[in-house]
């Protein structure tokens, strides 16, 4: 059931991610300017992100399942009209509507994995359903470079409707509702939409939420910006390289970044020092985005790059530590506010970088190098609310 659950994460990777490559034929065809392009790689992760307190009411009430299977259609609708759009505003409806389907699509896997699961392996198995879900970034590699030169960009989002039409057909063959053992189980039972909405106030009222969710905010967005967004134009403007060379090292960073979630949750020091770990990789990806913004060289920025990708497996410890932070009843809607932030977090921030680097570049000055260094100060402030405000005060 988890392997099916992860083919529509894999799914929602590639989605996700895509921008980087199809940016410079979008560029073309649609005259957008930076920050247009910014809005329209935006577009999905606003939409992922909106719907999570909604997609975590949905499993807590109605179950895995259904919840899933309702929202992934959206999905395969959104790529086909995406694939047959003729004007800017139409590519928007289509990455909403993609990004709506593809919105339980991790929250399903990690809220499996903390109900089935002993604590103690939530953060290994974690890891191997993120690197697992990394495949998804290996088809928006050098493949969809690949496509997109022999045919079209448009033959990009057909390919990925018709593979979400497979995970579908998957999930709706293997998954159903495992029944849960014990208390938490006939709570869930109980538990209404209404209360199960009303039950988020109580989220935000635990002083140690603010810390979590300000850290989950820049970390993946960071990784999602440089990888699913200017990766390509970086490489292809900044440096000369061609798109399939592109593809080349986003396909790279991909295969790098399948590793490092699995070797994080193996390497889980546990709740006393897991905390401090976050805080040190959090603070070294910072250091790394600041090294590219004012060292230019195609060595050292292909080469932070694919570290990047491997540190950025350390997401898995946030995950652990948010499942840690809150009792067994509120790990769904938890889990959902975590993935909210971390997505809305990702929509910002390439929303607010693209219009970071059309005020660079209307003002002469090095759009990347703005952008990097503007993704290396959101990463500091987030790390530095996750350090200095109050923590969690016991692990569930």
């Amino acid at each position: 059931m988890l392997a099916a659950l992860c083919s529509a994460f894999a799914l929602s990777q590639s989605f996700r991610t895509m921008a980087a490559i199809l940016a410079p034929p979008l560029q073309r065809e649609f005259t957008l300017s930076a920050q247009q392009l910014g809005l329209f790689a935006g577009a999905f992760h606003f939409a992922f992100g909106a719907l999570q307190f909604f997609m975590g009411m949905g499993i807590d009430v109605y179950g895995l399942r259904r919840t899933v299977l309702v929202a992934f259609p959206c999905a395969v609708a959104g790529a086909l009209i995406s694939a047959f759009s003729q004007q800017f505003g139409l590519l928007l409806v289509g990455q909403v509507l993609i990004g709506i389907g593809c919105a339980p699509a991790f929250l399903v896997c990690t809220v499996f994995i903390a109900r089935h699961f002993p604590p103690e392996r939530f953060a290994p198995v974690s890891g191997l359903v993120l690197g697992l879900g990394s495949v998804g970034m290996l088809l928006t590699g050098t493949p969809l470079a690949w496509l997109v030169e022999a045919a079209s960009w448009r033959a990009g989002f057909v390919a990925l409707a018709v593979l979400s039409v497979a995970a579908w057909l998957l999930m709706a063959w293997k998954v159903h509702e495992p029944t849960q053992p014990g208390s938490a189980a006939r709570a869930q039972a109980k538990l209404s939409m209404w209360q199960a909405m009303l039950s988020y106030g109580a989220l935000f009222r635990l002083p140690h939420t603010l810390g979590i969710l300000m850290l989950a905010s820049v970390t993946y967005a960071s990784f999602i910006s440089l990888r699913g967004l200017w990766l390509g134009p970086l490489l292809v403007e900044r440096h000369g390289f061609s798109l399939v060379q592109s593809g080349n090292i986003a396909l790279a960073v991909s295969v790098v970044g399948m590793f490092g979630p699995p070797l994080f949750g193996r390497l889980d020091p546990g709740p006393a020092k897991r905390r401090q770990r976050i805080t040190v990789c959090t603070v070294l990806v910072a250091a790394g985005f600041f090294l590219m913004a004012f060292a230019p060289s195609a060595g050292i920025d292909v080469a932070v790059m694919l570290a990047t990708g491997l540190l950025s497996g350390f997401i898995v410890l946030q995950y652990a530590d948010t499942r840690g932070a809150y009792p067994p009843e509120m790990t769904g809607r938890a889990m959902a506010l975590f993935t909210m932030a971390m997505f809305l977090g990702v929509a910002f921030m390439q929303w607010f970088t693209g219009a970071v680097a059309s005020m660079a570049s209307a003002h002469g000055v090095d759009p990347f190098a703005a952008v990097l260094a503007t993704i290396a100060v959101l990463l500091s402030a987030g790390v530095a609310g996750f350090a200095w405000l109050p923590k969690p005060p016991r692990v569930y």
